[in-house]
């Protein structure tokens, strides 16, 4: 007689308060990848991580209470930022953006770690036939898309960051999406919101192995253009 085995469930609830089943979880990577720029490092919801990386601890950030907080962040350019600088221009400039008719205006990132690496998301049962993807979401009222990228972040990789730069815009199957390239300055990826059953931190050169949607395909050339990687 075959057992009956408990489904996994998501330690945060939905936005209405539901209870979220992870049918097949992810496995998290061995602890010491984390600090290895040339592996992949994986965590799951509440699981272990390193205290920090990079001279940036791993410590939760709470969400403000109100919208118009995420449009408090620092977007500052730094030295480590340069190639962004170089082949985007400052980081205040950015094109006008307004999604087409028939499209939702929507905002996602692109985090960059200081080792070369790139912060990406599994969404929860692969939801949108994504296995693996970069934090997106539509506008909300009151936030425009900076504000949306950050708040994106914090809810899908549970990381705070400064946006550094405009990547693209990209019209998907219901969205028109503004991108933009981002730094951590905070958070923890052990605090991925409901709608993310894993983190991972990915070096560039094996981006494309595993980000393999034909949707994100564009947005990968774009990121390979604007910001070659350094030998």
């Amino acid at each position: 007689m075959s057992k009956t085995v408990a489904p996994t469930l998501h330690p945060c609830r939905d936005d209405h308060g539901r209870e979220v089943s992870i049918r097949r979880p992810s496995t998290a990577s061995p602890i010491v990848q984390w600090r290895d720029p040339g592996a992949i490092a994986v965590v799951v919801p509440e699981g272990l991580m390193i205290e920090s990386l990079n001279g940036i601890p791993f410590e939760p950030c709470p969400a403000p209470s109100e919208a118009a907080g995420w449009g408090a962040a620092d977007d500052v350019a730094r030295p480590g930022d340069a190639s962004d600088d170089a082949v985007l221009g400052a980081v205040s400039t950015e094109p006008p953006f307004m999604a087409p008719a028939g499209l939702a205006a929507a905002a996602g990132v692109v985090i960059r770690e200081a080792d070369g690496r790139v912060w990406s998301v599994a969404p929860t049962n692969g939801f949108g036939g994504y296995s693996l993807t970069f934090p997106k979401g539509r506008l909300e009222a009151g936030l425009d898309p900076r504000a949306a990228a950050r708040k994106e972040a914090h809810e899908e990789v549970g990381l705070c960051i400064a946006i550094t730069g405009f990547l693209i815009d990209l019209p998907r199957s219901t969205t028109f999406t503004r991108y933009y390239l981002a730094r951590r300055i905070g958070g923890t990826p052990a605090a991925m919101g409901w709608e993310s059953q894993a983190v991972w931190l990915v070096p560039r050169a094996r981006l494309r192995e595993v980000i393999t949607h034909p949707n994100d395909r564009p947005l990968l050339d774009a990121l390979d253009a604007r910001c070659p990687e350094t030998p």
